[in-house]
């Protein structure tokens, strides 16, 4: 397995026979060299996307019509982007899909969804979510924005996910010592490797918060572009 980060909230994760893009926004994100698009997409299978906002939405259709491969994500959101001529899988959160092998299960997160990209009024996008991401013996937690919720508790007893991709950069989302409290409240994790982070100066600039909450954890400050191999 190979989970690549792409930058913000977006990453390229190998796992079974799928290569998954999450929410991959490669085309106005400040830490993602546009230069090395075609290097992030190849081989990509599938898009799957937590919400509508532009900084995980914004790119979507473009790369799944150039690619001709689907877009995963909630029911309102497949719609809007099917309209954009993508080809769409919409499903709903304690849905469960199977890509190329890996199961993909959508469960709740807390934040809002809107298309906020094509206009100045925002579209209703559905649902805001998180995945759980099933295969080669792991289970990996995406988070989606979300802040702490007491659904991690079902979350975590009933998927059991080792790997967590969680957002931690605050002001949107929970920061990094709030996503260490609920790492250890709620979840098991043997690797966690934050996201949602140092793209803007608003946000978090270091895991070292998330570090000093997690000991005995592997936390893992990840490279834009250099796959991490678990």
């Amino acid at each position: 397995m190979k989970i690549t980060w792409l930058g913000h909230s977006g990453f390229r994760i190998e796992i079974e026979k799928a290569v998954l893009l999450v929410d991959p926004w490669l085309v106005g994100n400040p830490m993602f060299p546009e230069a090395r698009h075609d290097e992030a997409v190849e081989g990509a299978t599938h898009i799957l996307l937590t919400h509508g906002h532009g900084d995980h939405a914004s790119n979507a259709a473009t790369i799944a019509k150039e690619r001709r491969i689907p877009i995963a994500c909630i029911h309102e959101l497949s719609v809007l982007l099917g309209a954009e001529g993508a080809e769409t899988m919409g499903f709903g959160k304690g849905g469960t899909i199977d890509l190329d092998g890996a199961k993909v299960t959508m469960v709740p997160a807390s934040h809002s969804s809107s298309l906020d990209f094509r206009g100045a009024s925002p579209a209703y996008a559905g649902g805001e979510a998180g995945f759980m991401i099933a295969g080669e013996g792991h289970t990996i937690y995406v988070s989606g924005d979300t802040t702490i919720i007491a659904d991690m508790a079902w979350m975590g007893e009933y998927h059991a996910p080792d790997i967590g991709i969680l957002c931690a950069g605050g002001h949107y989302t929970m920061d990094m010592k709030a996503a260490a409290w609920a790492a250890r409240k709620y979840f098991d994790f043997k690797v966690v490797i934050p996201c949602h982070y140092r793209t803007f100066p608003i946000l978090e600039q270091s895991a070292a918060r998330l570090k000093e909450g997690l000991p005995g954890v592997r936390v893992i400050e990840p490279e834009v572009l250099d796959p991490i191999t678990l």
